[in-house]
């Protein structure tokens, strides 16, 4: 007998391969059989008649790394299929650290990816110096997925030259090579990888740029020769001129990355994004790119689904955060804010009034003044949420149109939907006012789908439901170009990622792989609008969006979601190390 049985269902099996009716047998969580019409009786049979059967999503790029050790559920990545996620990129996390230093790293996650420090204090189970015995501790938990892991240059460096390495101070021989040992003995564990960064972008809660963003060649070898050392695994690098305020090009970068992996032979994964200060500059890195592939560079480029950016509301970040009357009703309660800021005195006054001081502690106190200027490139997301609107719906545009003034506007927008309206912020990959860019990248045959941060950015964004999205609107809805073909669009989130880390057993449904699954009901598959909740430790808030027509989500065949509810079980694992 069975343990699952799955029936009747359209086969999206992950391969790019075209859909096609199957039934799929479970037992002890790997898939035994799949064709159509299968014999045999099952403890649980789901009926999956006109409904999509397709394997577990893999989201490479996470940031769970303290919430893994206080939440078993992790959403939202939860609720959109995923049933496996990689954590410890961009060289943030919390492994190794010395005794005392736990409060370092967390202001530098803090920093670097807006995930509230108090809740990370309060949140956090430490026990651990080495990272190897932050995956013991990590083994001792279940999830509603899989986790896995990298090690953090930002962690290591810290962790080996002490406030030289923090300061991004030159690295001796004799450092690299303590910092190598630690990178070898995690992966020999069983860490999928290591991550560092080199953006400007990432800076520390102290405006300090992450530990290791200036770190020389000679460093960058000697860990990149670890992981070979170690058993092999992913070197993930967020690379010098990622952002239009960063210190050179991607072009320029490539040139390493490109000798560290051909000497090495392990995957090095980039990140590449649209710019509007030069929106043609992907283009010549797909060029690059291009002739690396041919020379069998095991490189590969993280690319998002989507636009790149933030989410302005009054519950986010907005023009008027550091006007001295809002400041004075910035503590109430959301439903009195909206009561007082209705009032014309009110708005009249913060609409008037210039900007109080900014809290120098803060990297994003000041970013009120920047949105005030942006209101061209602000777009009401709405229900459904529009992420390729027309340039004619920005605020600022719909003010024009209107005889309004922008900022005047944009004050009475954000009101809607008693103060919980949201507007989009493409900071990257619109600057054609459209997708065909991302459409290019995610079809380029060395991408792989990524950079959602589910975990991070926690008041700025919510692109964990990228894994949703794909689904929805380039496999289904886009009409403002052409989209991707179903079958591709759930390759691109499976198999192409797994195998990026060397997941082998997941991400393709076939007999033997891991009965890792998705049952969705595609008609009415849907994102329901982000919003903001305060259910982190110490009362943290984040933002968080939600899907429907998840019929259920399966980890090693066990059902882990039914019909878009947590079902309690928590069979997800630590990987250890590629399969």
């Amino acid at each position: 007998m069975y343990d699952l049985k799955i029936t009747g269902g359209t086969l999206v099996d992950g391969t790019g391969a075209e859909p096609r009716r199957a039934d799929v047998a479970v037992k002890d969580g790997v898939i035994v059989a799949v064709g159509p019409d299968l014999a045999g009786e099952a403890a649980e049979t789901i009926d999956a008649t006109d409904r999509l059967v397709t394997p577990g999503f893999v989201d490479i790029h996470t940031h769970y790394d303290g919430q893994a050790t206080w939440d078993s559920q992790l959403e939202p990545s939860a609720s959109h299929g995923v049933t496996t996620v990689v954590t410890g990129n961009c060289g943030v996390g919390f492994a190794p650290v010395r005794p005392g230093k736990e409060e370092w790293l967390i202001q530098l996650m803090e920093g670097v990816e807006d995930i509230p420090g108090a809740a990370l204090a309060e949140g956090i189970t430490w026990g651990w110096e080495r990272f190897t015995e932050f995956l013991d501790v990590l083994d001792t938990r279940s999830w509603a997925m899989d986790v896995g892991t990298q090690i953090p240059h930002g962690a290591v460096r810290g962790y080996v030259m002490g406030e030289a390495g923090a300061r991004n101070e030159p690295a001796t021989a004799d450092d690299s090579a303590a910092m190598a040992e630690h990178v070898r003995e995690a992966i020999e564990a069983g860490a999928l990888g290591f991550s560092t960064s080199r953006t400007l972008a990432h800076l520390a809660k102290d405006g300090e740029p992450v530990p290791g963003t200036f770190a020389e060649r000679e460093e960058l070898f000697a860990l990149g020769r670890a992981i070979a050392d170690g058993g092999g695994g992913v070197f993930e690098v967020a690379q010098g001129g990622l952002t239009m305020l960063d210190r050179g090009t991607t072009t320029e970068e490539m040139g390493w990355m490109a000798d560290l992996a051909e000497e090495t032979g392990q995957p090095l994964a980039f990140m590449v994004l649209q710019t509007d200060t030069d929106p043609n500059l992907w283009q010549d890195v797909f060029e690059r790119f291009d002739k690396l592939l041919e020379r069998g560079i095991p490189m590969r480029a993280q690319v998002a689904a989507r636009p790149f950016g933030m989410l302005v509301g009054l519950q986010t970040n907005h023009p008027f955060a550091k006007r001295p009357t809002y400041q004075a009703l910035a503590h109430l309660p959301l439903a009195e804010q909206l009561e007082q800021l209705t009032r014309p005195s009110v708005r009249d006054a913060i609409l008037t009034e210039a900007d109080g001081p900014l809290n120098p502690d803060n990297p994003f106190d000041g970013i009120g003044p920047f949105l005030s200027m942006m209101t061209d490139k602000m777009f009401p997301l709405g229900t459904p949420p529009n992420y390729e609107p027309l340039a004619d719906a920005s605020l600022g545009a719909l003010a024009a149109a209107a005889g309004n003034d922008a900022l005047t506007a944009t004050y009475e927008a954000m009101l809607a939907d008693e103060g919980k309206a949201m507007f989009m912020l493409p900071l990257f990959n619109y600057a054609d006012g459209n997708h065909d860019a991302i459409r290019e990248m995610l079809l380029h045959p060395g991408s792989v789908s990524s950079l959602g941060d589910a975990g991070a950015h926690c008041g700025m964004i919510c692109d964990a439901s990228i894994p949703t999205y794909l689904l929805t609107h380039w496999a289904r809805d886009r009409s403002r170009g052409a989209g991707i073909d179903l079958a591709q669009a759930v390759h691109l989130q499976t198999q192409r990622t797994a195998e990026l880390y060397g997941l082998g057993d997941r991400g393709v449904v076939e007999q033997g792989r891991k009965a890792d699954l998705n049952v969705i009901d595609f008609g009415v598959l849907a994102l329901s609008q982000p919003e903001l909740i305060h259910d982190l430790p110490a009362g943290g808030r984040r933002l968080v969006q939600y899907a429907s027509g998840y019929d259920a989500t399966i980890v090693s065949g066990v059902v882990t979601r039914r019909n878009d509810v947590d079902t309690g079980a928590r069979p997800g694992r630590l990987l250890r190390g590629r399969r």
